[in-house]
């Protein structure tokens, strides 16, 4: 989806820089093959003209299209990164940074898209990025700022990832209706970039449980398409989001229906990402109608197209779980075994992913961002921001303030009371790190194992080995020489809780511990806290936190900070 939109996007953009010069000798030879389809390599020989002419002539703006064509028409995946590396070449020779946003897209276009490599295509982004800055050339900046979306959304950062692509989508929207002043290739790239970043931001929805929102965004895109075959492919995208939208209510057979619809176009795009998803929601719709047959079918797919491309989505993780207890009710030891490597094979190319991506990202644009949003505040003149405090004053009313501050204030010190009662009673409770007693069989163990679990468990807590990164109830059961079953069943039968309940307590108990233990940790970002107690995600960390204690830990630090100083050991 990505590489071809802005491949289309950049034909375009030159193509207008060409119109404008008359018909040149540039624009006659690009004329010869610019109507081929991407991969046809049979425009190869009108495209080497144009380079050589450029090569000639030093014209870096002109070689760099030519090399940005043979990316496009390439039939290899390997021929398309080599053009791409002659772009970043040519590039940084013309010491035109425009050229140099350009060409460091490219080349991350072709590693996200045909190799599936994010950090490789992080890399090209964060140094595209670093030239944006300062470019009079809004369309690269937004070029950009989408593709940091995507890596976003695919770490799970949906609330940041959907702020970005809400910016760009009010951008290629605003431009694409501006009719009167485009060239229409640029109305038609425009428009196609609008219906990109909505898809993006419909996934971002989706993630976040904001359906309405989601099901929006479906209907508009449609609506936008109509039956226009030249968006066929963000036809085929937004067929798939429906389709989704219609498992979730468990309208299952109208899913079908739009899933089928959507797969020649992905298909046709040699997207394999989004094919995948398709294949998965295929095949957990026929599960919800009984057809098992039909289902492991279609999941069985997507392991094909893992094998072949070593990549696959966070979200697509639970087809291996599915393939692997349909095994076991078949009884096939060997398919078993496959899926199971399979599946720790998918954790470990994930798991690499993200913890290069995570950091790199917040360190190499978010940080130089708020940077550069702090510098424009301390920018603004001096009169014009006495005058913006006074109208928002006069426009909320100071008493109204005022109160909901107060009532909000006395709300997070109940809460946070609360909080310190709770921990002042696990302090004094004699019988907090006692292994629970066991009254009666209730599970398949005998009373011999179910106690030797128990005190692995105990073992498992006292080591705080639950800050574990990634940790699952397969992953405790394999280090505990269990099974996940088992393991299931004692925690569900002695602690109470399911496993996922069972795991948050601890971290979230844990950190709370240290909170109030060790006033060093109140120093700590809420990233840091989180990955303190082995959770990936600041928005996880959050909300379990205010779960379990009744409050968020930003509240919940401030309170403490102020509690500390208070006393005088602050």
């Amino acid at each position: 989806m990505i590489k071809k939109l802005f491949f289309i996007l950049f034909i375009g953009f030159f193509k207008v820089l060409l119109s404008q010069e008359g018909y040149s000798d540039y624009y006659k030879l690009r004329e010869k093959y610019e109507n081929f389809e991407e991969n046809d390599s049979k425009a190869f020989p009108f495209i080497q003209p144009y380079i050589n002419k450029a090569k000639k002539e030093k014209n870096y703006e002109k070689l760099v299209q030519g090399y940005k064509d043979g990316v496009f028409y390439s039939s290899t995946d390997n021929e398309k990164l080599r053009y791409a590396d002659s772009m970043v070449w040519v590039a940084n020779q013309s010491n035109i940074e425009d050229l140099k946003i350009i060409s460091h897209i490219e080349k991350g276009v072709i590693y996200y898209y045909n190799y599936k490599k994010f950090q490789l295509a992080l890399n090209e982004y964060l140094e595209a990025y670093k030239y944006s800055r300062n470019t009079k050339n809004e369309f690269l900046k937004y070029q950009n700022l989408y593709h940091i979306g995507v890596v976003k959304s695919y770490l799970g950062y949906y609330e940041d990832a959907s702020e970005l692509f809400t910016k760009c989508l009010i951008y290629y929207r605003e431009k694409a209706k501006n009719i009167t002043k485009l060239h229409p290739n640029e109305i038609y790239n425009n428009k196609r970039a609008y219906l990109n970043s909505l898809h993006q931001l419909i996934i971002c929805y989706r993630n976040l449980g904001k359906y309405k929102d989601a099901d929006s965004g479906i209907k508009t895109g449609l609506s936008e398409i109509g039956n226009n075959l030249e968006y066929n492919l963000e036809k085929g995208y937004f067929l798939l989001s429906k389709g989704i939208s219609e498992y979730r209510i468990n309208r299952f057979e109208s899913a079908l229906k739009h899933f089928h619809e959507s797969l020649p176009a992905i298909k046709n795009g040699r997207d394999f990402a989004r094919l995948s998803v398709d294949y998965f929601y295929i095949g957990k719709s026929y599960s919800g109608l009984k057809k098992t047959k039909e289902s492991i079918t279609y999941f069985k797919k997507i392991d094909s197209i893992f094998q072949k491309n070593q990549f696959i989505l966070p979200e697509l993780r639970e087809n291996y779980e599915i393939l692997i207890d349909y095994s076991k009710k078949e009884k096939n030891q060997d398919q078993q075994l496959y899926y199971t490597s399979q599946l720790l094979k998918a954790d470990s190319i994930m798991s690499k992913d993200f913890i290069y991506l995570s950091p790199k990202i917040h360190k190499d644009y978010d940080t130089k961002t708020l940077l550069e949003e702090k510098n424009k505040l301390q920018n603004i003149n001096y009169l014009g921001t006495i005058i913006i405090i006074v109208l928002i004053i006069w426009a909320i009313g100071l008493v109204t303030l005022l109160t909901r501050r107060h009532k909000k204030a006395k709300e997070i010190q109940q809460k946070y009371i609360l909080v310190e009662e709770k921990f002042t009673a696990h302090q004094n409770s004699p019988e907090k790190n006692l292994i629970p007693i066991i009254e009666e069989k209730k599970i398949s163990l005998t009373e011999g194992k179910v106690e030797e679990l128990l005190q692995k468990l105990k073992t498992f807590e006292d080591k705080k080995e639950f800050t574990q990164k990634g940790l699952t109830i397969s992953k405790l059961a394999t280090q505990l020489g269990t099974n996940s079953n088992y393991l299931s069943q004692v925690i569900n039968e002695y602690k109470k809780v399911n496993f996922n309940k069972y795991l948050s307590e601890l971290r979230i108990n844990y950190i709370t511990n240290l909170l109030f233990e060790n006033k060093n940790y109140l120093k700590y970002s809420i990233e840091t806290l989180a990955k303190e107690c082995g959770i990936a995600s600041r928005q996880n960390f959050s909300d379990l936190f205010y779960e379990i204690n009744g409050i968020r830990p930003t509240d919940f630090i401030k309170k403490r900070r102020e509690e500390i100083k208070n006393t005088g050991s602050l």
